[in-house]
């Protein structure tokens, strides 16, 4: 018997203006022989369609508000905000209890706000998808680190036509399919290993992959771009990894500086909440990541910059954010229970902070070492490697200091 056969398909929506179309998509899924748990989003009423486990009101509920409050109240995206809240509570509940195999939503702009934000609450690998009128939209403020698949609804989700009945039965098809993929028990039991890295520090990361795969570690390695740090730490706190090989920390430069691959102020704090090994490096803390060199603020505009790609440009952070960016990590990593090492490449943090390099400032680079050495507590293992982030020697070391902790 499938792991997934007792569980049901989760299917949330306004049901109070689209209940047709909710009804063709909750036949379609029960036709492939799974159960669905409906839950109505819609906040001006409900439908005689079909049962309905978690009305408007509990939802409303859920949120602390009550449901008559916010159809007096006539604001409509207040009512948006009230019902995806709620709607996250109830799901995060279902999923506590293990009764979500997958999920599926549909809607026009509210209706789509609202599935996204009850998706939040969904573990990785748990299939999530959402018919909506946005998919061709930037939606990754909503979507954030998330695994949501969005299906282009083509035509509105007004009601039911040849279009929408083809793309609604294909979407229930496609979601019942994903929700009982079997994974590879063998891969399933292999230990794994989050890593962070950047075009900067590719060679660095390339080996670190290849001697930990020899130790049989599945290594995962996540783009240093902003969401890149988010889905590392999101996945690292459901518990994802044994370790994490932080090699490319840059998006620490990136908030401190208001650049655009930022991951926001909780990175660099996962492993640390999740009680597990790291092994932590400043990697590409000499740079902060722009766009086009016409978008750089005004206040950098006499800093020195380099053109990785045409709308990529990198400044080459200073001694007074050195500074401060050592102490930031320093006193994110102080909070561990568990092992941490920071390992310091004293002869360059990336690519071009090499010798020769464009960014190549070794002055600077001391600043922040020092900072950071000066703010760690004694429970944090500062080594100090007479090597380049990208030379073999460094990766060599990184991937030895981890295996310690781990054996």
């Amino acid at each position: 018997m499938s792991l997934t056969a007792d569980k049901c398909i989760l299917i949330l929506g306004c049901f109070d203006t689209k209940s047709e179309v909710f009804s063709f998509l909750r036949t379609s899924v029960l036709s492939k022989n799974e159960r669905v748990i409906m839950i109505n989003t819609g906040v001006l009423g409900t439908t005689e369609l079909f049962h309905v486990d978690f009305e408007s009101d509990v939802v409303a509920l859920e949120a602390g508000y009550h449901i008559a409050d916010l159809i007096k109240d006539r604001d409509r995206g207040r009512a948006m905000e009230i019902m995806g809240a709620g709607a996250a509570r109830i799901v995060s509940k279902l999923v506590a209890q293990g009764m979500i195999k997958a999920a599926i939503g549909m809607g026009g702009g509210g209706g789509t706000y609202i599935a996204i934000a009850a998706m939040q609450q969904i573990p990785f690998g748990i299939p999530k998808l959402c018919i909506t009128t946005l998919a061709t939209k930037d939606l990754s403020r909503q979507i954030g680190n998330k695994d949501i698949t969005l299906v282009p609804s083509i035509v509105d989700v007004a009601g039911l036509n040849s279009i929408l009945e083809l793309l609604v039965s294909q979407a229930a098809a496609a979601v019942c399919a994903m929700a009982n993929v079997v994974t590879d028990e063998n891969r399933q039991g292999r230990r794994s290993v989050a890593i962070s890295m950047f075009g900067n520090t590719t060679a660095c990361v390339d080996k670190c992959t290849e001697l930990l795969n020899r130790q049989d570690y599945e290594v995962l390695a996540f783009h240093a771009t902003g969401v890149g740090g988010e889905t590392m730490e999101a996945l690292i706190r459901e518990g994802c990894f044994e370790a994490v090989l932080d090699v490319t920390t840059t998006e620490l430069a990136d908030e401190l500086c208001h650049g655009i691959l930022s991951a926001g102020p909780d990175r660099l704090t996962a492993a640390t909440e999740m009680g597990i090994p790291q092994v932590v490096v400043p990697g590409c803390l000499d740079m902060v990541n722009f766009a086009h060199r016409d978008t750089i603020p005004e206040q950098y505009k006499d800093r020195d910059f380099y053109n990785w790609a045409p709308d990529v440009t990198l400044m080459r952070t200073n001694k007074e954010e050195n500074e401060v960016l050592g102490k930031i990590l320093a006193q994110k990593l102080n909070r561990s229970a568990a092992p941490v090492a920071v390992v310091l490449p004293l002869k360059g943090l990336s690519q071009i902070d090499a010798e020769g390099g464009v960014f190549y400032r070794p002055d600077t680079d001391d600043v922040l070492f020092e900072s950071i050495k000066k703010n760690v507590n004694n429970s944090v293992q500062v080594i100090d490697v007479d090597a380049h982030i990208n030379d073999v020697l460094f990766a060599e070391l990184l991937v030895e200091t981890l295996l310690s902790m781990l054996k």
